[in-house]
């Protein structure tokens, strides 16, 4: 009956031995995985430090570089990009003035900029210039329905792209039904384009022009 304890004892004994192995060799594992894992990690430092701290100063900025953005969408639309460029560059001088932190050099696609958005904008067929990223950002963000002077059409074929899955409507001022084309568009909520104007605008339009549109229940 002793030995036969002894020997049960053993054997228990042995396979706590065999279950110590196992877990040291996995915990060795672990640290072994670890140590490489911080190694890997070590060059990140750097590179997060310098993430941090530009995030940090978007959000210093912040106040600013929403000023600066509405500014540009309410007022900077008709100008050219050079004249554009000296407006910004006055006003981020201005903001400094006054204590108004904000980016310098200042970029709208940076504030109201959306990378998918701006992709799938050049996929429809958008130009790949700032300066018509800008005026797209402009179209989208402003309240006013955008007049676009489009002598090469490249408007014209971006907006086609880009509300073609919309049920796009285009008219023209001389098509004969084209009122009640705008009509249907308004009351079901779809894009319309209005191509050829020129000097003088249709005087029924003025109340779609102004806005002055309801929502009924």
């Amino acid at each position: 009956d002793k030995l036969q304890a002894l020997n049960d004892e053993f054997a228990t004994n042995i396979r706590r031995k065999k279950e110590l192995e196992d877990e040291l060799f996995l915990c060795s594992q672990k640290l072994d995985r670890a140590e490489k894992l911080i190694e890997g990690l070590g060059g990140e430092k750097e590179r997060w430090s310098r993430a941090a701290h530009a995030l940090g100063e978007k959000y210093d900025n912040i106040m600013g570089d929403v000023l600066m953005a509405a500014a540009v969408v309410a007022y900077l639309g008709p100008f050219t990009a050079d004249f554009r460029q000296s407006c910004l560059e006055e006003w981020v001088r201005r903001c400094e003035q006054v204590g108004v932190a904000c980016s310098n050099p200042f970029h709208l696609s940076s504030t109201l900029g959306d990378a998918v958005k701006t992709r799938a904008w050049h996929l429809a067929g958008l130009p790949v210039d700032v300066f018509s990223v800008d005026n797209a950002i402009i179209v989208t963000h402003a309240r006013r329905w955008p007049l676009m002077i489009d002598p090469q059409g490249q408007a014209n074929k971006w907006i086609r792209n880009l509300e073609k899955d919309n049920g796009l409507s285009v008219i023209k001022l001389t098509d004969p039904n084209y009122l009640r084309i705008l009509e249907n568009a308004l009351q079901f909520g779809r894009p319309i384009l209005l191509e050829n104007i020129g000097e003088e605008l249709d005087p029924i339009l003025e109340t779609v022009l102004i806005r002055q549109t309801f929502k009924s229940a």
